[in-house]
């Protein structure tokens, strides 16, 4: 009897011990602007992770995460490099995600290259971030994907022969830049101008700006600012300075035509044709379960945006790296699961190319119209696995 007991101990010491393993915690450290300006692109983001964990509830298999959060506060990129610091070195976190400034991402690169921490990125668009580092990969966009395939979409689809550029001053602003007029003046179109509009703090008075662009009388103003409040004064001066009865069009990517403004828009916003990667508009049935569980959680006035869903697609990224590697994360191995992983998001497929660590994806032509009493994003064409143009082609510092 005594013999059995210690065999009867014994057994349950071990699945004791098999039970801590199998719940084995991933940390998971979280930078994004929960306070000031960018709070409210915080929130899509914080959104998209929590909606993609309720509704894929087995998705980290037997391994528990703790998300561990830090504000990033403003787009200098100090504060957030801080806070990578602290969770690094204090938190000692498994895995790093969120980033939504470039400045962001481009302060912490070099912490995560030394410290050997794999970084997710969710959405910080500028090209080269993820040449800074052999630790990032990025599940979001680069301004490439949607400024190149504009570009090629103006010239091909809208038959536009001119065009200004009006930009935010800042590096995803200069990608679009480039990224636009190289797949416009490709496809035999010519950028006559291109216009600096200030910084992606504080909001300027863009009238300045587009009363130059209306003076050159292009057929098509491609227009990249930041999302949110940014882009709602790009619709108000349009309207105000009556280029579209000046029969300049107003093009963009999907930054312009962000979901969570879209409605304030009002009618100046009829006919804005925009590529983008998500809106919420879109018919698959990934994207209908998504957002019918966004607005029963967050309101039925709220939507999902292209944050919200990079979110999303950030954690189901992650369970995957948890999954694959059985909680035990290991930088380089985390990395390497995330080459050619494969993933059927409510933006449609999407993949993370084994060599640049960069995502593809569908990018979506987009109409504005009104239907129902309200605005709608129509789908007017899809260009299928786009990757980042900036690298396919080498351009600047995409050639590393």
């Amino acid at each position: 009897m005594k013999f059995n007991s210690l065999k009867l101990l014994a057994a349950a010491w071990l699945t004791v011990f098999a039970a801590g393993a199998m719940a084995q915690t991933v940390r998971i450290g979280v930078v994004l602007p929960y306070t000031g300006g960018g709070a409210e692109f915080a929130q899509q983001v914080d959104r998209g992770m929590q909606t993609f964990m309720k509704l894929n509830p087995k998705a980290f298999g037997p391994y528990k995460i703790e998300l561990i959060k830090r504000d990033s506060k403003n787009p200098s990129g100090a504060p957030a490099k801080t806070a990578v610091q602290e969770l690094i070195v204090q938190e000692k976190v498994d895995i790093l995600t969120g980033f939504i400034y470039s400045g962001d991402a481009i302060a912490s690169a070099p912490l995560v290259t030394e410290a050997k921490k794999p970084m997710v990125i969710m959405n910080a668009g500028t090209a080269w971030i993820t040449n800074l580092s052999p630790m990032i990969s990025r599940v979001s966009f680069s301004m490439w994907h949607a400024g190149h395939s504009m570009g090629v979409a103006a010239a091909r689809n809208l038959k536009a022969k001119t065009a200004v550029v009006g930009y935010t001053d800042y590096p995803p602003g200069k990608d679009s830049l480039d990224a636009f007029k190289r797949g416009f003046e490709a496809n035999g179109g010519k950028v006559i101008d291109q216009i600096p509009m200030g910084g992606p703090g504080q909001v300027p008075d863009f009238t300045p700006f587009f009363q130059r662009a209306k003076d050159k009388k292009p057929d098509v103003f491609f227009v990249f600012v930041p999302a949110g409040d940014h882009a709602l004064s790009v619709l108000k001066t349009y309207g105000a300075l009556g280029m579209r009865q000046a029969g300049i069009k107003l093009i963009g990517p999907g930054d312009i035509t962000q979901d969570i403004k879209l409605q304030a828009m009002g009618d100046d916003a009829v006919g804005l044709v925009t590529i983008h990667h998500y809106n919420a508009d879109l018919g698959n049935a990934q994207n209908k379960r998504f957002v019918e569980s966004w607005k029963k959680d967050f309101g039925a006035d709220s939507t999902p945006d292209f944050m919200g869903v990079q979110g999303y697609d950030g954690m189901a990224a992650i369970a995957h790296v948890v999954t694959t590697l059985k909680g035990k994360i290991d930088a380089d191995a985390a990395i390497n699961a995330l080459r050619g992983w494969k993933f059927d998001s409510p933006r449609g497929p999407i993949s993370i190319d084994p060599r640049t660590r960069d995502i593809v994806m569908n990018e979506y032509l987009s109409e504005v119209v009104k239907s129902g009493g309200r605005l709608v994003q129509k789908n007017i064409g899809t260009t299928p696995a786009v990757k980042d143009m900036c690298k396919e082609l080498a351009e600047g510092r995409c050639k590393q």
